[in-house]
Order: structure tokens, then sequence, then C-alpha cells
């Protein structure tokens, strides 16, 4: 697939428009931490390509106006037990971090459901274009701390000022503005405006140390800009479990601050629960009175595992009535297989140890590096064939997206990479609503990541990678033989 202009550029342009875009990256907070030599008050741009990506524009567009069907069937998921006990029944014995999240479900179902009735989902569902179909298909939903909102879309401003700079001010107009921050703050703005007490606070739910600290904290800052009346706390569940507590009237405080809304970017992976207390600081806060983004039961809906169970024959139809809108979805699956114990589960084993280089191995984890590829397939299956561990991965059909050239400009290097690419869309929107209505369901923006061609993960923060913007084409300058 062609770039947006031509490749290569004459070298004193390239270093010219680096140059530049890393100046323009740098005094807009287009920033990370690094991890390898981490400090509190240093921030290096972070990872991009010089010029945004074509994709195709009919698939962009679908992608947009699928996404408040995706949130409206995500919150039915998320509010349907039998469903999530079905999809989950397996991976729930085998997997322990899935147990623990599915244990703090289960309480609180058992004692009545969720204290606190409204969810706030801040949402986004990723795609690959797909040459084999030539249309997209979705890698994953994302219903707990879907990144990269804000970086991206300031990046897309860079973008526009990079090709206008690049004296291609005629292909302004196909790169798409980005409303992800606006969106995004806003979404948690209005269940703060719900919960209603003004003194009240919205609790950002953070790691340790936090890398990508740009992305949270421009988040912090629009919604105190919408919004001035509104305090923005940020604490560690860790912290959590040390000082808080929640009242008789299920209110949970804080440092002296009710928390109207907890915002989790984090608590998604294991090692986010190095002891009990941050268990115990999970289950608290679900049995609060603080409106959750994403909730329990919105953290399981994302799992892998449900997806899989989405993608059957008939699923989909047990969530959403209009025809067309269930055709729609059920085009943007791609292969999803279980591995369970039993006669459909073993055909998908033998699939995938015959052909391996046609799928990737997923187990129920969010934050990335955690897929199995290709020739490590097989001997990663032969080794728990016989294991109940098989019961927590899923098998999907490897997606086949379009290469494209770009240049990777990361922090460090001296020289901007020429390399082969391949790009994944992100969606975003957010949805809010109790089990019997949904009071708010937004499109609010996008994001593109663009990896080395020739890998399987493509971290941002792990040099693979880099954040992108989406340059719309049509669909024939795509997949060319």
């Amino acid at each position: 697939m062609d770039p947006c202009i031509p490749l290569p550029i004459p070298n004193e342009q390239l270093e010219d428009l680096v140059d530049k875009a890393k100046d323009y990256a740098l005094m807009h907070g287009i920033c990370m931490r690094q991890k390898d030599k981490f400090d509190r008050d240093a921030l290096h741009f972070a990872p991009f390509v010089l010029f945004p990506t074509p994709f195709p524009r009919d698939e962009y567009n679908k992608a947009v106006e699928l996404q408040t069907i995706l949130n409206e069937l995500m919150h039915k998921v998320a509010h349907d037990y039998d469903f999530l006990k079905e999809s989950l029944k397996h991976a729930i014995k085998v997997d322990d971090f899935t147990g623990r999240l599915w244990y703090i479900y289960e309480t609180i179902m058992s004692e009545g459901g969720p204290t606190q009735e409204l969810d706030v989902g801040l949402f986004r569902s990723d795609y690959f274009y797909c040459c084999g179909s030539k249309g997209i298909k979705q890698v994953e939903f994302n219903t707990i701390a879907s990144s990269f909102g804000c970086v991206t879309s300031k990046l897309v401003q860079a973008h526009k000022y990079v090709v206008a700079e690049a004296g291609r001010g005629d292909l302004l107009k196909d790169i798409p503005d980005n409303g992800a921050l606006e969106g995004l703050s806003g979404g948690l703005i209005e269940a703060w405006k719900i919960y209603d007490k003004p003194q009240s606070a919205i609790m950002f739910l953070v790691e340790d140390v936090t890398y990508n600290i740009c992305d949270q904290k421009f988040h912090e800052f629009e919604i105190r800009r919408q919004c001035p009346e509104v305090y923005v706390i940020r604490k560690t569940l860790t912290e959590l479990g040390n000082r808080a507590e929640m009242k008789e009237d299920k209110s949970l405080w804080i440092d002296g601050h009710e928390v109207a809304v907890v915002y989790m970017r984090c608590g998604y992976h294991p090692d986010q629960y190095p002891t009990e207390k941050e268990w115990e600081a999970r289950l608290m806060m679900e049995r609060s009175l603080a409106i959750k983004s994403p909730s329990i039961s919105y953290h399981l809906a994302g799992t892998k595992k449900v997806q899989q169970e989405l993608a059957k024959p008939g699923q989909v139809e047990r969530f959403l009535g209009d025809k067309a809108q269930i055709e729609s979805v059920r085009d943007i699956f791609t292969g999803l297989y279980s591995l369970d114990h039993d006669e459909v589960g073993n055909k998908s084993y033998e699939a995938a140890i015959s052909s391996p280089e046609k799928f990737v191995l997923k187990p129920q984890r969010e934050g990335g590096g955690n897929n199995v590829y290709g020739a490590d397939i097989k001997p990663f299956l032969e080794k728990i064939k016989d294991s109940e561990e098989r019961n927590a991965y899923i098998l999907m059909d490897r997606i086949q997206p379009p290469i494209t050239t770009n240049y990777m400009v990361r922090p460090g290097q001296a020289k901007a990479q020429l390399v082969d690419v391949i790009s994944e869309l992100g969606i975003f929107g957010y949805v809010i609503g109790d089990k019997n209505s949904i009071h708010t369901n937004k499109y609010v923006g996008q994001m593109l990541r663009t990896k080395l061609s020739h890998v399987d993960e493509g971290g941002v923060a792990a040099g693979l990678g880099a954040l992108d913007s989406v340059y719309l084409v049509d669909a024939g300058r795509c997949c060319l033989t």
C-alpha cells in the first residue's frame, strides 16, 4: 500500500521534518516517561511515525458507525449473568486472575447486586483492515484502561502540521480530527454529575509508577477545563487498600475525599494485585456507591472468552434486535475458536497444531505482550495439551493487513528509520447506563497504532510500535499485489 507521501524523501527534508515533528511532540505533550531511564521530572516524546498512515475511508466510517452498536452490545453482555457465567465457566477454574475477578463479581451478585447500579464504560474497539476479506476485522474490545486517546488526539494535529510543512496541504482534508480526549473526559464528567454531590471527586486509579503519564494527566486537565468545579485525585490500589473506607451509606472515601467516579487505569493485570490488600480494595470499591469505569461486570465482559462466545452463531441475536445491526457486528468478527477439552476445542487444537501460522493464541489478559504467535504456538499447545490450562485460551484467525512504509521516529535514535509497517485502528466510545436502560451512548474518537510488519507484538514503549494517525483513502489503494 502506497504511503500518503511518496517515500523516501531527500535527507535534508527528512531531517528538517523530523526535527519539527519532535519539537511539536515535546511542546504539546505527546510524551511518555522512559522505562529504562525513569525520571519523575523528565519526559521523552512518545514513538511516532512521521506521516499519517492510509486507511480505507469506507471501512473507517463503518468502524465509527459501529461503535455505539458495540457499546450497547457490550453493555448488555455485562448485565447478563447467565451469559458471563457460561462464557467463563472453564476459564475461571484454571486462570487464577480471571477466577479472582469472578469471585468479586459473584460476591456482589450474592449480596443482591451492585449498590451502584450505574456503570460508565470508556471503551475501545480495535481492528485490522484485512486484505483477504477487504474489510475491517475486530482484534479485541477493550473495556478497561483503554489508553492513548489523549496523545493520539494531539498527534493528529502534529501530523497535519508535518504534512503541511512537507508542502502537501492538499492532503489535510483526508486526515480526520480526533475528539477522543474531549469525549472520554466528558463521559467521566457526565458520570460525576449523575452522582450529584458537588464536593465529591473523580478518582484515577493508577499504577505505582506511571510511564504513560501524559495520556492520563491530559484527561485530568481536560476534565478541569470542561468542568472547573470537579476535583480529580490519583490513587493506587495499594493506597486504596491502606487508607480508603466505605461508610454506612456505602459511599467510598479516601484521604477526606468522597469518590463519585473511579476511572481505572490499572487493575487489569495480576501484577497490579501484589497482595490480598489490593484485592480487598477492589472488592470494597465494587461494593461502594462510587460509579466505576469499568465495573467488575464490564471488566469481565471484555475478556477473550466472552469475545469468542459472542462470535458463535446466534449469540449476538441474544442482545441486539435489529437485523441490520446484527449483521454489521457479525461482519467484523474474524474466526474465534474455543480450545476447551471437548469435540469443538479438540478440533481447534488440531487445526492450530497443523497450521500455526494461520492463528494467534490469546489468554485472558489485557495490556499487550501476552499472545502466542506462529511457530511458537505448536510447542506451547503441545505442552498444555492435556492440561486444564488449555481452557483459559482462545484461538483467533490471524488477520493479514496491508503493508506500507513510513518513517519511525523514536527518542534516542539519531535518524528516523524507513520501515515496513502495519497499522491497527482503535475506535473510542463511552456508554452510561444500568441493567435496565442506557442513558448515554457515544462515539468520541479514534487512534492508530503502527508496528513493524515482521513483528508480532507492537508495544509502543517496547520499541516495536509507534503512535499514528489516519489518512483516509479509497479501498482500491489498499492491499495492492
